[in-house]
């Protein structure tokens, strides 16, 4: 049994200096220290021994098992330095390598044209009002002097959600709502969504609108015409040249549509224009009495105007944009552009 041990021991000792890491580590202490191992099963045997010899077998088993489990201690220690050696090196952050920056968002067009016409308007003196999306048939239209049988009215260019109530198709009811509870003189601007069943590459079912409107005594179309042409050179730059051409709407008379110069050819005329030097830009007029009885504001005391602008049409022209859907796409490679 002695020429057991000591073969025993030798072995150990190759194989527990041999392990290269700390799973065949754990499978050699098992192989001789386990239930089943072979220091377990000489041991086993110290029983048909004669008592002085078993004394001394026992000795050296128990030493030989401290021996190894000694052994197995510095050599586990040994390789968890090692292992933490290699994982660190393995995972190791180069911080040679030049950073990866993340992209930052820009104004989003819409936004910077809005906040730009806002910022004009208010720069004369225009308050900022704001009024509800949902809007009643009442301030969208019969406040506005537009009647039951007017084509706005069609299912096909209003949203409806009852007969009475409605998304709204313009920001001119903020204006109803505004003189309802303000007595003149008044002039301020209402900015928001609108909503509309038109869907082009000019049009959107949803855009974005600035209605503004004054009234005072006196004020005249010359007023209006003031304000928009200070309006225009300050969003599109001083050479643009500002053109009024009679038209119609229900709540302004008389009413005039607003055009600019061509930002592509400068006037000449080219394809963007049509040919003919000249881009509409907004409608506009004197408030008609009609609105003015509406809210109770005397007609013969009271006069002012009215204009109304879409941003998605300023922004267009303004960024040279010939598709009005790159705005609500969400295309970072459009977008970053701006």
């Amino acid at each position: 049994m002695k020429e057991k041990l000591k073969e025993l021991e030798i072995n150990s000792v190759g194989d527990i200096s041999s392990a290269p890491d700390s799973v065949t580590l754990n499978d050699i202490r098992v192989k001789y220290l386990g239930k089943k191992g072979l220091l377990t099963g000489i041991l086993s045997g110290l029983g048909s021994l004669p008592p002085e010899e078993r004394r001394e077998m026992g000795a050296l088993a128990n030493t030989l098992k401290t021996s190894i489990e000694g052994a197995i201690s510095a050599k586990g220690a040994e390789l968890k330095d090692s292992e933490l050696k290699t994982a660190l090196e393995k995972d190791r952050i180069d911080i040679t390598l030049p950073g990866r920056a993340s992209s930052k968002g820009t104004i989003h067009p819409l936004t910077r044209g809005m906040q730009e016409v806002i910022d004009i308007f208010t720069g004369m003196g225009f308050s900022v009002e704001e009024g509800p999306e949902i809007e009643s048939d009442y301030y969208n239209f019969e406040a506005l002097n537009i009647p039951k049988d007017h084509p706005a009215r069609d299912m096909q260019d209003t949203f409806y959600i009852t007969e009475e109530t409605i998304l709204r198709t313009h920001t001119s009811p903020v204006q109803i709502h505004t003189m309802e509870k303000v007595q003149p003189p008044v002039m301020s601007i209402a900015p928001g969504k609108v909503y509309r069943c038109d869907a082009d590459i000019t049009h959107s079912p949803m855009f974005h609108q600035v209605e503004g409107f004054m009234v005072d005594k006196d004020i005249t179309f010359g007023h209006l015409q003031g304000v928009l042409h200070t309006f225009i050179q300050t969003f599109f730059g001083e050479g643009t040249k500002v053109r009024f051409r009679p038209s119609f709407f229900p709540f302004t008379e008389p009413s005039a549509e607003v055009d600019i110069s061509c930002l592509i050819c400068g006037g000449v005329g080219c394809r963007v224009c049509s040919g003919t030097g000249w881009l509409e830009v907004l409608g506009s007029g004197m408030i008609d009495p009609e609105v003015f009885k509406a809210v109770g504001y005397d007609p013969e005391v009271w006069s002012g105007f009215a204009f109304g602008v879409g941003i998605e049409r300023l922004v267009m022209l303004k960024y040279r944009i010939n598709d009005i859907r790159l705005l609500f796409e969400n295309d970072t490679r459009f977008l970053t552009k701006f």
